[in-house]
């Protein structure tokens, strides 16, 4: 249906019509720009976002200084939704990596939304589910697997994201990714285009051949988008037994797009800045 295309994120597209709708007076959409901090370890989550072509990287920052990426999340998830479970402070550091838009929101509009619909509370139980099978699958895909298979399936799963054989990634991501030194990076980069995986590579992007990633990447990347997409793609979300769809005649789902799907610009955000070098 083309109201379920145009809001761009599968967690949000999966919603019954009535609890979109209790969403709906609160969405923005916003525009976010590469290396945007929405909120660093320790801070109050003062929005959530949705990713609809952005990626937002979770980023565990070491006593070292040195920042290593958890996992990715696109337009199958969200950031800062597990806040709407209790106050809490975020556990990690979030930041754009690949620029994009996204759908925001502040938790205290979603948690008002969260008490009337039984399917945004499956949508966040859905969320917690997706972020636990990637830090599983990640865990286990470091310890066993190659730096080069590794990367293989990182660009796999940007590429599903974003859907262009072009990657805006820089060397700075693609280290924090692994977890390894950008010469390890540089080294591996080398490998996989003398394979034929990668076409091209700048210092900003990389331009990728589909079938030679999958022949270079390990099995955790198909395993992994299996799964993610039977959890993320879940028939679970039904319609809320807690009166969301007898609030009233239903409104029409352009409401969020109608003025053109006008985005607008990321405002500041407290305590953001550049991410450091590493």
């Amino acid at each position: 249906m083309e109201y379920r295309t145009r809001i761009g994120n599968r967690l949000l597209a999966e919603l019954p019509h009535a609890d979109f709708d209790l969403l709906v007076p609160h969405l923005r959409k916003v525009s976010l720009e590469r290396d945007l901090v929405l909120v660093r370890s320790g801070d109050p989550v003062e929005q959530i976002y949705f990713p609809c072509t952005a990626l937002i990287a979770f980023v565990m920052d070491m006593p070292n200084g040195q920042a290593v990426a958890t996992t990715m999340v696109g337009n199958e998830g969200a950031a800062g939704i597990l806040s709407t479970l209790r106050p809490v402070r975020s556990p990690m550091t979030a930041v754009v990596r690949v620029a994009g838009t996204a759908w925001q929101i502040s938790p205290a509009r979603f948690q008002a939304a969260l008490v009337r619909s039984h399917a945004l509370a499956d949508a966040v139980q859905l969320h917690m589910r997706s972020l636990l099978v990637q830090f599983q699958h990640m865990a286990a895909c470091n310890a066993l697997h190659s730096v080069e298979a590794r990367l293989a399936r990182w660009l796999l799963q940007i590429h599903d994201q974003i859907g262009q054989d072009t990657l805006p990634l820089t060397q700075e991501t693609l280290s924090e990714l692994l977890g390894v030194r950008r010469t390890t990076v540089t080294h591996v980069v080398q490998k996989l285009r003398a394979s034929g995986a990668i076409r091209s590579n700048r210092r900003s992007s990389i331009e990728v051949d589909r079938q030679g990633l999958e022949a270079a990447a390990c099995e955790c990347y198909e395993i992994m988008r299996d799964r993610i997409d039977r959890i993320v793609s879940a028939e679970g979300l039904k319609p809320s037994g807690r009166g969301a769809a007898a609030h009233g005649p239903k409104r029409s789902h352009a409401q969020p797009w109608a003025n053109g799907d006008k985005v607008q610009a990321h405002p500041h955000v407290a305590g953001a800045s550049r991410s450091r070098s590493h």
